[in-house]
């Protein structure tokens, strides 16, 4: 029995991140082209900017106080650490700050002072941080000093404005109060208790004022500490160039995966198994691996050590457990579009493979614009007498004009109806022959397979499938496309055929630019007579029922023995 097709779960999303994620490196060049230009341009950025450096000095603010040894006394009352962060990057700090580092030789303006200063605050404290970034180690130190002993000057300077306007509020309110009190020290009289009564309110009022302004005098000014103080720097600032090779590779990396993802979305070739599955609605049967020594040859059964033979038997074994193939056992191999080179190979394969099972195969090549079975077959085909039929109604025209037989090292060998130029094609493919040779599969213990050219390029192979039901499409995952797949569903399946599923080649090309390696990458990548290389490109086997299953022992009804 066969396994159903397992659809795509909507829920399943470490599936499906699994599989854009290798889909995504599959365009490796657009990846390494990504980390190259991020690493570009991190080792330009370190190499073409200029070397500055940066001091930092630390200030911690404080509030004026009459005693700040007394108990209760809080260093930040009244301090907004906000308020004065924006002080501290003032106009009139860094007008301070220039006017004092122009005594010292360094001439620059507020402005071009003020660009170079960053001040912070770190949590939950008063202290605020003066970093300064220039272009010498003693320009960032001496300018961070000069910067915040600009704010503390400030800083003092405003508590003492504040102090000398409330001093000056109250001996306003003082003066009044004085010359009325030396007013009522000259009147004597009747009313002398009352004048008396007067008096000493106004001297009470006068002492009030005036310990109010003997506490101002008193207060404590200093506006913070220059707790640390700024020290030149030993080394430049910023990102070194490791730091900006390493940002600039993973900068690039995203870069990479973005084109990736790009090109993936708009790339119409089919990304993955599941998808060549979803969009072809049948199984996948086989993944072949990419072996050198196949290259030239058509036979792969009879090679030992034939990985590439065993992933053939493997799919001839999944098609004989197929109810809808061993019920017609007739079997039409094709490919999308383009060379049918990859076809004919797994059309010859697969029939040696049944010879291996003890099956009567007979092979027919209904390619008839481009035969080349006979020909690549070579001396291993060599004609044998036609049936019966053929010789009592004396036809021979293909199909009926000659049939050889093809032998198999060690597994046998098979019947083949070669290919043979025809003047008209579909008539040649709808003749009386061609159903007398297809009926042969009725046979007990009989299998037909027919070798059919490209289905999207003719439409020989939809001409043949009223004949031959079972259907397997042999493409490239590189070079098919997922609308090709939907159209060869779509026109099998209304021209009453029936995808048994789809096996899947590495592709000529890539086997031609393996041959062009060097010997000794040969070695290094697994390839050469000692084994198969591994195919790298190859969709991943991934144990989904849909896909190869493992080659098992059986016996199939009717086989001989």
């Amino acid at each position: 029995m066969t396994h159903p097709i397992r659809a795509l779960e909507d829920q399943d999303e470490p599936a499906l991140l699994r599989d854009q994620f290798r889909q995504l490196l599959r365009y490796r060049v657009l990846l390494a082209g990504g980390v190259v230009v991020g690493l570009l341009g991190g080792g330009f950025l370190a190499l073409s900017g200029e070397d500055t450096y940066t001091a930092a000095g630390e200030v911690q603010v404080r509030s004026a106080t009459a005693d700040p040894f007394a108990t209760g006394a809080s260093a930040d009352k009244g301090i907004n650490i906000g308020s004065e962060r924006q002080t501290a990057v003032s106009d009139t700090v860094g007008e301070l700050a220039a006017g004092t580092l122009l005594k010292k030789g360094d001439d620059v303006t507020a402005r071009k002072l003020l660009t170079g200063l960053q001040v912070t605050n770190p949590p939950n404290t008063l202290t605020l941080r003066f970093s300064y970034t220039g272009a010498t180690p003693e320009q960032a130190r001496s300018r961070a000093e000069a910067l915040g002993n600009a704010y503390l000057a400030h800083r003092k300077a405003r508590t003492q404005e504040s102090i000398d306007n409330m001093a000056n509020g109250y001996r306003a309110q003082l003066e009044p109060l004085e010359e009325k009190r030396d007013l009522l020290e000259e009147r004597t009289g009747a009313d002398a208790d009352d004048v008396s009564s007067a008096r000493a309110n106004i001297i009470v009022s006068i002492s009030e004022l005036s310990r109010k302004i003997s506490e101002l005098k008193a207060l404590d000014t200093t506006p913070g500490y220059l707790n640390k103080k700024p020290v030149a720097p030993t080394e430049p600032a910023g990102a070194g160039l490791p730091l900006l090779l390493g940002l600039g590779a993973v900068v690039g990396l995203a870069l990479g995966l973005l084109l990736s993802w790009v090109r993936l979305v708009f790339d119409p070739a089919v990304r993955s198994p599941r998808e060549l599955v979803r969009s072809l609605g049948a199984p996948l049967l086989g993944t072949l691996p990419r072996e050198r020594a196949a290259a030239g040859t058509l036979l792969a059964i009879g090679r030992s050590g034939s990985r590439l033979a065993e992933e053939y038997r493997a799919v001839a074994f999944r098609l004989a457990y197929d109810p809808s193939f061993a019920e017609r056992r007739r079997l039409l191999v094709t490919a999308p579009r383009g060379d049918n080179a990859a076809a004919a190979a797994a059309a010859v394969n697969l029939a040696a493979a049944f010879a291996e099972m003890g099956r009567d195969v007979l092979l027919v090549e209904a390619d008839l614009r481009t035969p080349s079975l006979a020909r690549d077959l070579g001396p291993a085909a060599h004609e044998v007498r036609p049936p019966r039929w053929v010789a009592d109604e004396g036809d021979r025209s293909w199909p009926a004009g000659g049939r050889s037989n093809v032998d198999v090292p060690g597994s046998g060998a098979f019947a083949l109806v070669a290919g043979a130029t025809a003047d008209n094609v579909p008539r040649a493919l709808t003749s009386a022959s061609v159903g007398r040779i297809v009926a042969e599969a009725d046979r007990p213990g009989a299998v037909v397979i027919v070798l059919a050219p490209p289905v999207l390029s003719y439409a020989d192979a939809v001409a043949l499938v009223d004949r031959v039901e079972g259907v397997m499409i042999v493409c490239d995952p590189r070079e098919v496309h997922r609308s090709d797949l939907e159209r060869i569903r779509e026109i099998i399946g209304a021209s009453g055929g029936q995808v048994l599923g789809a096996l899947l080649h590495p592709g000529r090309g890539r086997l031609r630019r393996a041959e062009r390696r060097p010997k000794s990458a040969r070695r290094h990548s697994g390839g050469g007579p000692e084994g198969p290389a591994v195919d790298e490109d190859a969709p991943e086997v991934t144990g989904d029922p849909a896909e190869t299953m493992g080659l098992r022992s059986f016996t199939l009804p009717g086989a001989r023995r």
